[in-house]
């Protein structure tokens, strides 16, 4: 499955550039280029890495809370 169209790159390439050694986004992108057109695929880049979750997580506890009442007041 492609995880970047901009550039055609495929998951498993993104794996293969993993497991040689690229850990972040951004080494993924110096080796293949994904994630430097559009942008769309970073998060799914992030996925393939092990990064998804824990980014979320993190972006979930700074976020307080709001109902949904006060959020459409």
């Amino acid at each position: 499955m492609f995880v970047c169209s901009c550039f055609g790159i495929t998951e498993q390439q993104v794996r293969d550039h993993a497991a040689a050694g690229a850990c972040t986004p951004r080494q993924i992108a110096s080796e293949c280029k994904a994630g430097t057109d559009c942008g769309s695929c970073v998060r799914r880049i992030q996925g393939l890495l092990g990064r998804g979750a824990v980014a979320r997580d993190r972006a979930d506890a700074a976020v307080p809370a709001v109902s949904a009442v006060s959020a459409v007041i």
